[in-house]
């Protein structure tokens, strides 16, 4: 090697070292960010990533830094093509709704990508990603209470101009059974049969129309998912492997523990089902964890609340069809023959009680519920206790 190209070496390996102690004096600010940044070398190694990056690519930091970029994304990756362009162009590059895979999570995700020169090293690059989901996510949520409340008008129109009549055909039906032979009982029964399955389906719209002020109170989260896992496995999840994975520091949630329970419920149930029977790898994850820095503007109002507290339910199952996935929580709208739609609209009205939010995100194999919620706050203001 000759003299001139060991200087530019040294020289090179100097700048390098110093970009990343530069980038670690700065660790805190970066982790204060909600979005994931990366630092990427020369030679594509990531030499810095924050906490939120951590998260985005579901592997630490420590493991990030022994990557390189193209090791974290599809070798079509359009970030990776970003990155090369800033590198010969020196000029900053942002680019708005790109699907983002992460190969690792099986997952592609709608992104704003943000790649940047540095100038403290010759083609080192900084990423930002920013996922547009969130804002999308929380436009829906409007959608989503807005049909529940349609829900709510028609579930009070129901209960009166329906339930009454239906109890009246039952009740002759079953007078007729009386004096029926055998052939003729066999259809007073199926009337009975049928209206009595038309009342349950009133039964569960007239939950929408429940305008009752909610109790709320400090609940600890685990204590509710615990009892809806036991509740599972001694019924209908008995065939199914179950894991946890909670944050043990977690603040209480603001909520009532039987509503939170019929949320949890409801999505546990929802993920036995799409897993099916007939598997014997079959597998849901009840996971909580603590993020801060979610916001979610109230309906009609310039008040925004805080949506730390975050609770996943995920499946191994087939996944949703890509057709229905934003409409899953609207009224009526179900993958199941014989479902009737409205268990996950109950499920996202319930949270929207809360002053939460729900999404989904599906990929085969994967499907996870994301419950995001308020954490309980006394009083007297002070910061709740950690559970």
């Amino acid at each position: 090697m000759s003299v001139k190209r060991s200087v530019q070496t040294a020289r090179s390996r100097r700048d390098l070292q110093k970009a990343g102690e530069a980038f670690r004096d700065a660790s805190k600010l970066l982790n204060a960010l909600p979005h994931p940044v990366l630092a990427i070398a020369p030679d594509g190694f990531v030499i810095e990533a924050n906490a939120a990056a951590e998260a985005f690519f579901g592997i630490s930091r420590s493991i990030l830094l022994q990557q390189t970029l193209a090791n974290l994304l599809p070798r079509d990756s359009v970030l990776l093509a970003l990155v090369a362009q800033v590198k010969e162009k020196s000029s900053a590059i942002t680019e708005y709704r790109v699907d983002l895979g992460v190969p690792r999570l099986g997952t592609e995700k709608l992104v704003d990508l943000f790649v940047t020169p540095v100038s403290d090293f010759d083609e080192g690059v900084v990423v930002m990603i920013q996922e547009r989901a969130m804002a999308e996510k929380m436009d829906r949520q409007l959608t989503h209470r807005g049909a529940a409340r349609s829900v709510s008008g028609m579930a009070a129109m129901l209960g009166h101009e329906i339930k009454n009549p239906l109890s009246g055909i039952r009740g002759a039906a079953q007078l007729l059974e009386i004096g029926a032979n055998d052939s003729d009982r066999a259809l007073t029964r199926l009337i009975c049969t049928e209206t009595d399955r038309i009342v349950k389906l009133v039964d569960r719209m007239e939950a929408f129309s429940d305008s009752r002020p909610l109790e709320r109170e400090s609940v600890n989260i685990h204590t509710i998912l615990d009892h809806v896992k036991r509740i599972a496995q001694a019924g209908f999840a008995r065939h199914i492997r179950f894991t946890e994975n909670y944050d043990p520091s977690l603040p209480p949630v603001l909520g009532s523990r039987d509503q939170l329970i019929q949320i949890f419920l409801n999505l546990v149930k929802n993920a036995a089902e799409a897993v099916g029977e007939a598997r014997d790898d079959g597998e849901i994850e009840l996971s909580t964890a603590f993020r801060p820095g979610v916001r979610l503007k109230l309906p009609n109002s310039d008040i925004s609340v805080n949506l730390p507290l975050q609770f996943c339910v995920r499946d191994n199952g087939p996944g949703v069809p890509p057709e229905i996935r934003q409409h899953l929580f609207e009224p009526f709208v179900t993958t199941k023959t014989s479902g009737s739609g409205l268990g996950l609209a109950l499920v996202a009205k319930l949270i929207g009680d809360h002053g939460g939010t729900i999404e989904c995100e599906s990929q085969p194999r994967r499907t996870i519920f994301k419950v995001l919620m308020p954490m309980f706050a006394p009083l007297d203001g002070r910061s709740a206790k950690k559970t």
